[in-house]
């Protein structure tokens, strides 16, 4: 996979989807990276609200969201039985149906697409997994590179005290208690997330991440992240707050084998 830096955006990392054209895309795509608990859901919320208010067109997205691999990732994590191998081809899967069924059609359509999560979040995944992290690149290759990557930076002992007073209970997945990452779900939780910060920070110099301390208050983070979308100058599609439909999908192919 190529550099960022090397790629304009909207651009692939890699080989282009199979089929799908990604020509005249005239929309912004941005992205909200960051660890389990570190706020992203909270700031994307507020930024689509924001740049509504604007007069600018926004579709909103994240992982397992997809018509394709949606729900069967949901049914499959209930059981706890999935490999990580098969864990992220299944996250690539969504990743690339909403590639193509979406995110492809509202840039296109000049929409602003905000992602929580991103072919970032599936690396780092994998990569604190055991996996080879030459692989799984090549496996998000058919990415495209964001106008901005936000990465919403925590520390482990951070993120404890936020899963415990805002979820009331540490995830099974989130906390790494597939691979066993220790004797119990805490011990798990902070080794696991340990190494997925350590695979994203790795990532923020090599794909051009901004990085935002997310121990600021959800305001501030708030106020700096609208501080640098305002800097990425984005024109109103048509110059009206009416957003524009997007293309009915035209398949529900998957870009991944």
């Amino acid at each position: 996979m190529a550099l960022a830096k090397s790629l304009k955006p909207l651009e692939c990392y890699g080989e282009p989807p199979a089929g799908v054209d990604t020509a005249n895309l005239s929309g912004k795509l941005i992205v909200i990276e960051g660890a389990d608990a570190v706020g992203r859901s909270t700031q994307i919320v507020q930024l689509r609200q924001w740049l509504e208010h604007e007069g600018h067109a926004v579709l909103d997205t994240g992982m397992a969201r997809s018509a394709l691999a949606g729900k069967g990732i949901a049914r499959a994590k209930e059981g706890n039985t999935l490999g990580p191998v098969t864990m992220t081809l299944y996250y690539a899967t969504d990743f690339a149906d909403r590639l193509e069924n979406e995110i492809i059609p509202a840039l296109r359509a000049g929409f602003i697409v905000l992602t929580d999560r991103y072919i970032f979040s599936i690396m780092a995944r994998a990569i604190a997994r055991g996996e080879d992290p030459a692989w799984i690149e090549n496996v998000c290759g058919f990415g495209l590179v964001p106008h901005a990557v936000y990465y919403l930076k925590a520390r482990v002992k951070d993120l404890v005290s936020r899963v415990v007073i805002g979820k009331g209970a540490f995830d099974y997945w989130e906390s790494g208690m597939d691979y066993h990452f220790g004797a119990d779900m805490y011990e798990s939780f902070v080794h696991y997330q340990t190494k997925l910060i350590g695979a994203l920070d790795k990532m923020s110099s090599r794909y051009g991440f901004t990085e935002i301390d997310a121990r600021k208050s959800p305001g501030e983070i708030f106020s700096e992240l609208r501080g640098h979308i305002t800097e990425l100058n984005i024109r109103k599609v048509n110059g009206a707050a009416r957003p524009v439909p997007i293309p009915a999908p035209k398949s529900r192919r998957a870009a991944i084998a």
